[in-house]
């Protein structure tokens, strides 16, 4: 079972109980970073992508992998980056545990916007996902990768909304509750690649924030979805997509089948809620 601490907010001294998300190995073992209890919390004020990930080694088949680093959001408005332990597993996989490694793997540099540079394009050429907007039927095929890390998550759902002709993709600006906040212009994107299913409150926190940007949202999980979180969406609008281990993108609801297949909306145009 993943650990909890307790952590206390140096702001505005609110006292938290944290507990470390547990994330998907490719084997299927369950991983998760260690955290240190002996450790105070930092605040996260100046974000940078590269600091965003650990590197955490299964202990079940030895592969590492890149996880989101531990983080908290507390009420008001601090965001608390939670210290891990370097070089001690945590016993939540069959040998003892993941381990945290003391730096992680360098990551693609961010393009001059912020976005990871898995999201640019060749000069002249398109990418090898597809990379004309517009309806499914008028675009190419959409080319999956494989899902082995959380990094790997990130990158399908970026090569997906680049594909439905999404442009300018870059980390957002506010991290999400859980998982990883991806942006356009008029579209804010939330990948969670833990092994919890989302639930009515990760929907609602990502809408909410999407509200007071007046852009559109879409939901993408590793783990699916609870039957609330489902229902919740559907009532907001919400567009929900499973990503499988093999890198499709698979529609969960009717507002994500019909993203699906008409794409991107063109400039100018408006949506059904009113939002630019």
């Amino acid at each position: 079972m993943p650990e909890s601490v307790p952590v206390c907010c140096p702001v505005c001294r609110r006292a938290h109980l944290y507990t470390a998300p547990t994330y998907p190995c490719v084997c299927g073992a369950p991983i998760a970073p260690r955290l240190d209890p002996a450790a105070g919390p930092a605040v996260a004020e100046h974000r940078a992508w590269d600091d965003e990930w650990l590197t955490v080694v299964c202990a079940g088949c030895g592969r590492p992998g890149h996880w989101p680093h531990p983080e908290l959001g507390c009420p008001c408005g601090t965001v608390l980056r939670i210290p891990v332990a370097r070089g001690r597993s945590d016993g939540t996989a069959a040998g003892g545990g993941p381990v945290v490694a003391a730096a992680a793997d360098p990551l693609p540099a961010p393009a001059a916007d912020g976005a990871p540079a898995v999201d640019r394009a060749p000069a002249g050429g398109t990418r090898d996902s597809g990379d004309a907007p517009g309806p499914a039927g008028h675009r190419a095929p959409f080319r999956p990768r494989a899902i082995r890390t959380a990094r790997d998550a990130v990158t399908t759902a970026a090569l997906y909304l680049r594909w439905l002709g999404y442009r300018d993709l870059r980390r957002a600006d506010q991290r999400p509750p859980s998982g990883i906040g991806l942006a356009a212009r008029g579209l804010l994107a939330q990948v969670d690649p833990s092994v919890r299913p989302a639930v009515p409150r990760d929907v609602e926190c990502l809408w909410l924030t999407a509200m007071t940007e007046s852009a559109r949202c879409v939901y993408f999980s590793l783990a699916g979805y609870t039957d609330a979180a489902r229902t919740g969406a559907g009532t907001l609008g919400i567009p929900l997509s499973l990503l499988d281990l093999a890198g499709v993108p698979q529609p969960v609801n009717g507002t994500a089948a019909t993203l699906h297949a008409t794409g991107a909306p063109t400039p100018g145009t408006r949506a059904r809620d009113g939002r630019p």
